[in-house]
């Protein structure tokens, strides 16, 4: 009888979460289906309030505008570009940060105080107009490297990686040395490659990071041609001068309104990520929780 009561009751605690999970998830997809469903709508339905979750008067003209902005189509390749060799450049320095640091005072002296070193970074920063100056004299302004190297090592990714790095057994290491393996061998042959659940945590909080900036973009190119895909979106839609419009954009207007072609482009910046995390999914969480049981 105790038996059937405690299945009962799980059940009941089981229906309630996938409830509950599902209201969740419905309210995260809400905002995202919404804007959708905007892009996709004439100008006169939205301006009316007739769209929520599904387009009405179905059009693609938002979309074939926003392809045909060369503004547009500019700053997506050099968001590209950022991501691919910013991604590159720091999980490359940030796999070599925290092999090292990885180990224990005995094999390398003075560990402690070099982790503190890093995380002191976290808490206190150089202040943006110091390091606006030393951008400017290493002549990078209006140049990809400034959206790339200033971020290059993230503290708190490299530390969630040493930490996991930390937890593998010490065996495959020694087993590997008396095989007279070095450590670079050691690094590449055997962290890296079981060490995937938290490379991959890593390399989705990078790509999320370049991704999604903008404040940098903004501060360091002066030109427009050189914004990244988010401050142009900042700069646009944000702060949207209807002045600007082309002859073609003022004749679409009145089919395809501000609010129509902002969420295209919105969704448009959106969609890399949403296409690619499902890939990454199975080995997020088991990357957060294995890098995190101990320092």
């Amino acid at each position: 009888m105790p038996s059937y009561r405690q299945s009962i009751g799980y059940r009941l605690f089981t229906i309630g979460n996938m409830v509950f999970l599902t209201l969740l998830a419905f309210t995260c997809l809400f905002p995202i289906i919404h804007v959708l469903s905007i892009s996709l709508s004439s100008a006169q339905a939205v301006s009316a309030g007739a769209v929520k979750l599904w387009p009405v008067d179905f059009t693609l003209v938002s979309y074939e505008s926003v392809f045909r902005k060369q503004a547009f189509l500019l700053a997506f390749w050099v968001s590209l570009k950022r991501v691919v060799l910013g991604t590159s450049i720091s999980m490359l320095l940030m796999i070599l940060l925290a092999y090292p640091l990885s180990k224990d005072n005995k094999q390398f002296p003075f560990r402690t105080v070099y982790v503190w070193i890093f995380v002191f970074t976290i808490i206190f920063g150089g202040g943006l107009i110091p390091t606006y100056m030393v951008i400017k004299s290493m002549g990078m302004i209006d140049t990809i490297w400034a959206l790339v190297i200033p971020s290059a090592v993230s503290v708190f990714n490299a530390v969630l990686l040493l930490n996991f790095f930390r937890n593998l057994p010490k065996e495959l290491e020694e087993s590997a040395k008396l095989d007279g393996a070095n450590h670079w061998t050691i690094l590449w042959r055997i962290y890296v490659p079981v060490s995937l659940p938290a490379l991959a945590t890593v390399f989705l909080f990078t790509i999320i990071g370049h991704w999604n900036s903008w404040f940098d973009g903004l501060i360091y190119m002066n030109q427009s041609d050189n914004y990244p895909l988010q401050t142009y979106l900042q700069t646009t839609i944000v702060s949207k001068d209807l002045s600007q419009m082309s002859a073609q954009e003022a004749e679409k207007y009145f089919r395809m309104n501000d609010r129509t072609g902002r969420a295209a482009q919105i969704f448009v910046a959106a969609l890399p990520i949403l296409l690619a995390y499902p890939f990454l999914q199975r080995f997020f969480m088991k990357g957060i929780v294995l890098g995190s049981v101990k320092e």
